[in-house]
């Protein structure tokens, strides 16, 4: 059976997307955006990270850059950009229905 790509992702996947957009970052710096843009809601563990790093690598959603020591950097890659935005047009159309619903 062939290995299906991501069609949704989690939160922690959205954030470390999120992460990437505007910079290459490595994973603690990714860390820290997440824990900063989040206040903490989300939290995201070296297993957690890792895993997603790797699964995103080879779906080609992101690239390493750079390697110095243990430290690797990290950039999003266009396949990377276009699963964000329509990751986040699901999300906004979530929302959507969701207040919809709420307001009858």
């Amino acid at each position: 059976m062939a290995k299906e790509s991501l069609k949704v992702l989690t939160e922690s996947m959205f954030y470390v997307l999120l992460s990437l957009l505007r910079e290459e970052r490595c994973g603690a710096e990714i860390v820290q955006y997440v824990d900063d843009t989040t206040a903490g809601r989300v939290p995201l563990g070296p297993g957690t990270l890792y895993t997603i790093l790797a699964k995103f690598q080879e779906e080609g959603l992101i690239r390493e850059t750079a390697v110095e020591g243990r430290r690797r950097t990290y950039v999003i890659t266009e396949r990377g950009r276009a699963l964000f935005r329509r990751e986040l047009s699901r999300l906004k159309l979530c929302i959507a229905d969701g207040e919809r619903e709420e307001t009858r």
